[in-house]
């Protein structure tokens, strides 16, 4: 068996945080407009912790939680785009790079649509790919469940990362 790392390696994240009153919404590295914003340590940015839970998952080092702990003040109010850059740290520091990323937002409110071109050009500067290797969809729980009940929101991501040296 050789001892060269895989060509590719995938990653899938999933993160869910609470809506909570007196928070600004970031979602993706942007600011949103809405009445409310999401519950957590961090800046509770559910996308960008989705994001790093499939960066981190595809190189077999844990997840957000592991890396950046909610009992730790360092990471108090901090950007999420702050842990992404970190988590692409350490992808890098393994020898691949993202060939493609795909994330889904699911929330009754608010709308999501007017803002993905903004996320994904926040989302693949940190990362480092192209806006059109970086996609983002939204989608409601039709009324059903927390989510449903606008108590919050979940975010998934896939990431499909390609070792550097892939010509070798």
């Amino acid at each position: 068996m050789s001892d060269q790392k895989p060509l590719f390696r995938v990653g899938l994240g999933f993160d869910t945080h609470q809506f909570a009153e007196g928070r600004k919404l970031m979602l993706g590295g942007v600011l949103i407009p809405h009445d409310r914003g999401l519950l957590g340590h961090s800046d509770a940015d559910v996308l960008l912790h989705a994001i790093c839970d499939a960066l981190l998952g595809a190189i077999g080092e844990g997840d957000i939680g592991q890396h950046f702990p909610n009992t730790d003040p360092r990471w108090k109010d901090c950007p999420s785009l702050k842990f992404v850059e970190e988590s692409m740290k350490m992808v890098s520091a393994q020898g691949y790079a993202v060939s493609n990323l795909d994330c889904v937002i699911l929330a009754e409110k608010p709308k999501i649509g007017p803002y993905v071109a903004s996320m994904r050009a926040s989302i693949s500067a940190a990362i480092g790919v192209s806006e059109g290797a970086v996609g983002i969809k939204a989608t409601t729980m039709e009324t059903m469940g927390a989510i449903g009940r606008e108590e919050g929101m979940v975010a998934q991501a896939v990431v499909l990362l390609e070792r550097r040296d892939a010509s070798r």
